[in-house]
């Protein structure tokens, strides 16, 4: 593969399973060194073994990305290791579904939290390296740019029934995402979105009509997977006709990672198999 991204440094959330590990090992590929976060230490250190094997560098930094000290934590670990930051994607999430008369205070909340206010906190923890960098790179007269990809869905772009939580998180991402093209510019940063349709992950796993199947996500018993038959009617309606991959899912991210998208920036990519939100 081009190493385009050689050496770059870059931060991934949620980077231990599914899309976040297809993006990890993607950048690696192309010569990035990578953090993996994940909320558990296994499989964070899972990605980083996978890495560390193809000759390219990586560390874990684990933990939950809606701690409000997370932020500071992981910008320090980075630039303690590998001293320079270059790429932030946003990527960590999960899905707490139910209808808005049974969703609690607690359900609503944790959305924000994971989809919104992380993002917040690790870029406003980033800012003073990146200002900090391209001030010096300015006064030597280089244009260096830096690149953050943030991850929403089409429940963000066009809603979606059951996930209130879910899509108003997602779509506050999308503002995050064009308020920090404006402000981070000067900087050189491209800040842009990606919103996924529906993506092969855990979440997103078929299950028997009537199952449920559940996993623990931060202490909460949280149900994932999609009914079968539910699945089946979703294919039919995304126009390449089957749900895209992880690998799939990190080319996107890839793309904004790209020199050749160094002037595209505040903009959201829908990686929906022709299937957007509306």
């Amino acid at each position: 593969m081009h190493r385009s991204l050689e050496s770059k440094v870059a931060i991934v959330t949620g980077a231990g399973r599914g899309i976040g590990r297809a993006v990890a090992l993607k950048l690696a590929s192309a010569g990035a060194a990578v953090v993996v976060n994940d909320l558990d230490e296994a499989p964070a250190n899972e990605v980083v073994a996978e890495i560390e094997g193809t000759g390219a560098r990586a560390m874990a930094c684990a933990g939950n990305v809606a701690a409000p000290d997370f932020g500071t934590r992981v910008v320090a670990a980075t630039l303690e290791r590998f001293g320079a930051i270059d790429i932030i994607i946003n990527n960590a999430g999960y899905t707490w579904d139910n209808v808005i008369q049974k969703m609690s205070d607690e359900q609503f909340e944790a959305m924000l939290a994971c989809h919104l206010s992380a993002p917040f906190r690790l870029l406003r923890a980033a800012q003073p390296y990146l200002r900090s960098a391209s001030s010096a790179e300015q006064a030597q007269g280089r244009e260096i740019f830096r690149k953050v990809v943030n991850v929403s869905s089409v429940s963000g772009t066009g809603g979606n029934a059951g996930q209130v939580n879910y899509s108003a998180a997602k779509a506050g991402v999308i503002g995050l995402t064009k308020a920090m093209a404006k402000e981070w510019g000067r900087m050189k940063v491209n800040v842009n979105c990606v919103a996924f349709g529906a993506i092969e992950t855990r979440l997103t796993q078929r299950v028997p009509q009537g199952e449920r199947a559940l996993v623990n996500i931060d202490g909460n018993e949280v149900r994932v997977g999609i009914p079968a038959e539910r699945a089946t009617l979703a294919e039919r309606e995304i126009p390449l006709g089957r749900l895209g991959t992880p690998e799939e899912a990190a080319g996107a991210i890839y793309l904004f990672c790209l020199p050749e998208s160094d002037y595209i920036s505040g903009q959201t990519l829908i990686c929906g198999g022709g299937r957007g939100g509306f």
